[in-house]
């Protein structure tokens, strides 16, 4: 007899944001080094060595099955930070802020 065995690698949030289990690592960032360096899990391991290889798997295989709406998040993320770097650049720099410091 078969038996199949659930992945229980991802689970959602109540904001149904998807984690890897027992851990501190959203399943995005683990998509967006695919998506953005075009690591594969070795490389990706590399760099979050703190996750097994069955979890990154498992975090890239649960992206490629929701691959529209990881997407549609990545997008929103990308348009959120060129909106907040355009407001930042009418802000003060460090260095403008330390010159006033200084003058006082």
């Amino acid at each position: 007899m078969l038996v199949i065995e659930p992945i229980t690698h991802i689970r959602r949030d109540e904001k149904n944001v998807a984690w890897i289990a027992e851990t501190n690592t959203k399943v995005i960032e683990v998509a967006m080094d695919e998506a953005a360096y075009g690591w594969d899990a070795a490389e990706i391991h590399a760099a979050h060595p703190h996750l097994s290889l069955g979890q990154i798997h498992a975090a890239l295989a649960f992206y490629h099955d929701h691959h529209a709406e990881f997407t549609s998040q990545m997008q929103r993320q990308v348009e959120d930070h060129r909106r907040l770097r355009a407001e930042a650049a009418t802000q003060i720099s460090r260095q403008e802020l330390l010159d006033r410091l200084a003058a006082k």
